[in-house]
């Protein structure tokens, strides 16, 4: 079971755009079973390899994205840029000491910051894009 999926409303129309939302959406499921798992006492690389997959991965995705909106002229590009690179930060704030010494809280305080970001941005600002 699921905890993330891409419901049929976070779909853009842009295929590109919701192929990658499905793999964001798919990192996510992996840090929520992660945390569920209670077979692997000792999670910290785990988690640092979902916040590394992250890192490589909204980085090319928000490249991508960019891109198409530079293209298509979008209006409201500065705003999406300024999300993403608070994502980006907020990613990168994410230090192996802290991770290592406080594993569920940093869990949990991930899948909190993907949920709100997964569904505030992609349904409410990447689906006008495709408008």
């Amino acid at each position: 079971m699921a905890m993330y999926e891409m419901k049929p409303e976070y779909y853009t129309g842009i295929n590109f755009i919701d192929e990658e939302h499905k793999k964001l959406f798919e990192i996510a499921n992996r840090a929520y079973e992660l945390l569920m798992n209670e077979f692997i006492p000792d999670k910290y690389d785990y988690i640092m390899e979902v916040i590394d997959e992250l890192k490589d991965y909204t980085k090319y995705h928000f490249d991508h994205e960019e891109t198409y909106m530079n293209n298509i002229k979008y209006k409201r590009f500065l705003s999406q840029k300024v999300s993403h690179d608070d994502f980006i930060e907020k990613i990168n704030s994410y230090s192996s000491e802290i991770v290592d010494e406080q594993q569920r809280e940093s869990l949990l305080e991930l899948l909190e910051f993907l949920t709100t970001w997964l569904v505030e941005h992609i349904y409410k600002q990447d689906k006008l894009i495709a408008e």
